[in-house]
């Protein structure tokens, strides 16, 4: 099982049907948690404080931001990229990366999904 923290811009559809087909999935929004218009390194701190993976669309800033903590030794839980992927293919991937691994598995990584 995972914990995530979804970007601003994530696709709400997307949110929603996962949150519907498994709603014990440990996901919040940035919204939920006061981070709404957060610059990207704001939000990877957060994500970090809070050992939250970070769910995201963006594939231009946010995988440098993350790279950085990295490079300076800061913790960084981890960043899945859903860029340019259907709400059903987001859905199945995000569930089964919660069926099959653990929170740990991810840390200091940067994933383009789909891992297909």
């Amino acid at each position: 099982m995972v914990r995530l923290l979804a970007d601003e811009n994530f696709h709400g559809d997307a949110i929603d049907s996962l949150l519907a087909r498994r709603p014990e999935l440990d996901l919040v929004r940035v919204q939920d948690v006061g981070l709404a218009s957060m610059e990207d390194p704001a939000v990877l701190a957060w994500a970090a404080a809070n050992d939250r993976i970070l769910l995201t669309h963006d594939k231009a800033t946010i995988p440098g931001h993350a790279y950085d903590r990295v490079r300076s030794g800061e913790p960084m839980p981890g960043v899945f990229v859903a860029h340019g992927m259907t709400v059903g293919d987001i859905i199945d991937e995000v569930l089964l990366i919660d069926e099959a691994s653990e929170q740990a598995y991810w840390t200091d990584q940067v994933i383009f999904l789909p891992l297909r």
